[in-house]
């Protein structure tokens, strides 16, 4: 099984997002950004493109995915060629531009870091996709962007602070999440399989 991602124009998509955009209900809807998630039908014919943002999409199956951006205005749409079902999480990027904090922790970023794959950067979003190993903790590393995760499995990861406090956090596929910025932690695979795509925003 595999994800292709194939970019077709369409004016007439681009009209039907407005309308979906009206009558769907995000997930997610903050000053920074409105998240959608698209399923079966939905997924397979939704528009890539919204007529006021720019948009990234992930287009994911269990344990893979990709993603894209697309520019405000254009209509675009990704055909998926696999054997399981299609899932979409569409993220318009209002205007609203953060700039990223200055990173005072001693830490490096949360990107780049050993394993990562990186599939998108630009002066909107760096996303990029991670998977975690089992008894192989991230380094110690500073979050100084808003970032959107999209999990692709399920398993939980522990969290813990320079100080040592830790918290383990359960994700099951398909979870999305916003982060905001200014966080230091390790992360560490504790149970089940994890891999993510991570959209940054600055």
């Amino acid at each position: 099984m595999k994800i292709v991602a194939v970019l077709v124009p369409c004016f007439a998509m681009l009209m039907a997002y407005a309308a979906f955009g009206q009558d769907s209900k995000p997930i997610i809807d903050n000053e920074r950004v409105t998240v959608w998630d698209l399923t079966g039908a939905q997924a397979a014919a939704g528009p890539l493109a919204n007529p006021k943002y720019d948009v990234v999409r992930v287009v994911f199956s269990r344990n893979q995915g990709t993603a894209a951006f697309v520019p405000k205005g254009k209509s675009e749409r990704f055909s998926y060629v696999g054997t399981s079902p299609m899932r979409i999480v569409t993220i318009a990027l209002k205007d609203h531009p953060v700039a990223p904090l200055a990173n005072k922790s001693g830490y490096p970023n949360a990107f780049p870091r050993p394993g990562v794959k990186k599939l998108i950067d630009n002066d909107r979003v760096t996303v990029w996709d991670y998977t975690w190993q089992p008894g192989t903790p991230t380094p110690m590393h500073f979050h100084d962007k808003d970032v959107v995760v999209v999990y692709l499995d399920d398993g939980a990861l522990s969290s813990t602070t320079p100080d040592g406090k830790r918290v383990v956090n359960h994700y099951s596929f398909d979870f999305v999440k916003f982060n905001p910025r200014d966080r230091t932690h390790t992360e560490l695979l504790v149970d089940g399989h994890q891999h993510a795509i991570m959209t940054e925003l600055k």
